[in-house]
């Protein structure tokens, strides 16, 4: 099984497709304002926008997007405008990263773990 596609909940999905394209995903389907899909720079994945006219309550989802290089990928977005929430941490699950919110608050970390992501040391067989 592969994930293929995360979708999100939106109040303005104008703003919001704004916000990711200036994270590097590419827009292949506009129906704004009620509904778009990004494509992930790498891989297959896809990320969708769903107008809604109230967010829903309690915890938002957490979306996570992995980078190749965290320090040159944050330098780039700094330089378009996007303010992080976090300064980059290298965390105790051998991840380094950094948090950031979108424009509807959902909660975003852009990270590098490497081989730990999937192959970490205590890893069960």
């Amino acid at each position: 099984m592969n994930l293929n596609q995360v979708t999100i909940a939106s109040i303005d999905v104008a703003k919001s497709t704004d916000f990711y394209k200036t994270l590097g995903l590419k827009l292949i389907v506009n129906a704004i304002p009620k509904y778009v899909r990004l494509e992930c720079p790498n891989g297959d994945s896809t990320f969708s926008i769903s107008c809604v006219e109230t967010l829903p309550e309690g915890n938002k989802i957490t979306l996570y997007f992995e980078v190749d290089n965290l320090s040159e990928t944050v330098t780039k977005l700094r330089e378009k405008g996007i303010t992080f929430n976090t300064e980059i941490t290298e965390q105790p699950w051998l991840w380094t990263d950094i948090n950031l919110t979108d424009p509807d608050g959902h909660k975003l970390i852009i990270f590098n773990a490497g081989d730990n992501r999937k192959n970490p040391p205590w890893r069960v067989n």
